[in-house]
């Protein structure tokens, strides 16, 4: 998940735990006390379709200003009586929905954005932002929209693309499928800094380039879990995810490993998209679990549940280094997941599932299964669905959400989030 990982002054102490003020929170910085609403808020903007289908990737804040990257070329206000042009990034108002003047334009789409203070970086697939050259990760001006001409992060980042981002002891961290497939850069500059220097590589087998596709840094700063497609890193045998320790001066491997990720999910054998089934990565507030987010096709004929990630959300301990299950494991029984986000209330998840509680199903609902069209929320204690259940149907499903003192903000390919029209961005409130 991509974040900033400094803390929002909290508006409603009864949604928001133990927050200080400064710029926005991360995701999973953020504890909400309850469960967010299945009804969405109203004034949020949407997506405008302009003969091709639009996509949010991602969803950050800046000041009072959400910030949605993804694909498309405009968007709309909340009642749906005024468009404007907006390139695969705009802003728009936290509390209101207003549209604002922020309008960069780039020639790709953006998988990532971050935001502090004025300052905005996203990174995608574009290599030039406001007609100037820039490969794959740029800093903007949130109040003019216009490029900061002293941030460059060539040569460190040359390559197919960036697909996350987060800030963090002024760092910019960044993933994607380009030489060093995760780097730390000077937020000033784009400069390559010494602190995290891991070679990650050698693809998953039918496939071509090594990419580390999400990462997320815990809230006490000590590790970060990156997940994708690659089998060693640092020189160690890692297939699908890793873990990082974070050290003052530099990061290294930690020998945490679960080794059911080597196995392969029965799409894998059919296509070689399916093979970095994990998709997102997410801490829990207090830094001792995180929980993964996979595709994948069913588990292969003879593997029972309750090991292997296809199809799932799977929550493991950083305790444990060496587990042989993870600490629970809640699987869709055959439609993937894109995303993850945990409150501390709810580890919420994304994409198009149509059920949840569904070990035994392969493309229907086996004993227990519980609908829950397009993602839901599930236990972070027990791994079983919660109630909410808002149905947001979505063709592949949302990429990422982000949690703030308002509620969790999706961002996603859908236009309906509990039966109401809510294209592309929506924002269930925490009371």
């Amino acid at each position: 998940m991509h974040r900033t990982i400094v803390r929002l002054a909290a508006a409603s102490t009864a949604a928001l735990v133990a927050l200080a003020v400064g710029p926005p929170a991360g995701a999973s910085d953020i504890s909400h006390s309850d469960v967010a609403s299945s009804t969405a808020a109203t004034f949020t903007p949407h997506l405008r379709a302009n003969g091709v289908k639009p996509v949010a990737l991602s969803v950050n804040q800046a000041g009072d200003q959400i910030i949605v990257g993804g694909k498309f070329s405009s968007v709309e206000n909340a009642a749906r009586t005024q468009s404007y042009a907006r390139s695969n990034v705009f802003a728009f108002n936290r509390f209101t929905g207003a549209v604002s003047s922020f309008a960069p334009q780039t020639n790709g789409q953006v998988w990532a954005v971050v935001g502090s203070g004025d300052d905005v970086y996203i990174a995608g697939q574009f290599s030039r932002v406001n007609g100037v050259a820039r490969n794959r990760v740029a800093k903007l001006s949130l109040s003019t929209g216009q490029l900061d001409p002293t941030f460059n992060p060539r040569p460190a980042i040359t390559g197919q693309r960036a697909t996350d981002l987060e800030l963090r002891d002024g760092k910019l961290f960044v993933s994607g499928a380009f030489d060093r497939k995760l780097v730390a850069l000077n937020p000033d500059t784009g400069a390559l800094l010494p602190y995290l220097d891991v070679p990650i590589t050698d693809p998953l087998r039918f496939t071509t380039q090594a990419e580390v596709f999400r990462f997320d840094i815990s809230p006490d700063g000590t590790k970060l879990v990156g997940v994708g497609n690659f089998q060693t890193v640092a020189g160690q045998r890692r297939h699908r995810a890793f873990m990082l320790d974070l050290g003052a001066s530099s990061a290294t491997l930690s020998p945490w490993y679960y080794t059911p990720l080597e196995r392969e999910c029965h799409a894998a054998q059919v296509a070689p998209v399916y093979q970095a089934y994990v998709h997102d990565v997410d801490f829990s507030p207090s830094s001792q679990f995180f929980t993964v987010a996979s595709s994948g096709g069913h588990r292969i004929n003879g593997e029972g549940p309750g090991q292997v990630l296809c199809d799932a959300a799977a929550r493991f301990s950083v305790s444990d280094m060496s587990p042989t299950v993870p600490y629970w494991i809640n699987y869709t029984g055959g439609d993937t997941l894109h995303s993850v986000i945990d409150t501390g209330a709810a580890v919420y998840v994304q994409g198009h599932s149509r059920w949840l509680d569904n070990p035994y199903g392969r493309d229907n609902a086996g004993p227990g299964a519980v609908v829950r069209t397009g993602g839901g929320a599930i236990d972070p204690v027990t791994g079983k669905a919660l109630a909410w259940a808002p149905k947001m149907p979505q063709a592949q499903g949302g990429y990422q959400m982000y949690a703030n003192d308002q509620g969790v903000w999706f961002a996603t390919d859908g236009q309906r989030f509990g039966g109401k029209y809510r294209r592309g961005i929506r924002l269930a409130p925490v009371s």
